[in-house]
């Protein structure tokens, strides 16, 4: 299973977003959202469910628990 940097960073480039549009669409920075992508820091919880709902994904997936990105 892949780690929350990479599982991040694949699920917002198969999406086709970037960076910019992604910490935009939940509320945060781009250098914040940079540093979860790069591994500098974890998100808070309730960043990882904006991520998922942004995403459209469970949060076992983008955690790497899961590869079904379905949402249960």
């Amino acid at each position: 299973m892949l780690n929350f940097p990479t599982k991040l960073k694949e699920t917002r480039i198969k999406n086709k977003y970037s960076q910019k549009q992604v910490a935009e669409g939940i509320g945060i920075s781009e250098t914040l959202y940079q540093k979860y992508e790069y591994g500098k820091t974890k998100p808070a919880y309730d960043v990882i469910i904006k991520l998922c709902n942004y995403f459209n994904v469970s949060a076992d997936y983008l955690l790497g628990l899961s590869d079904d990105p379905t949402r249960h």
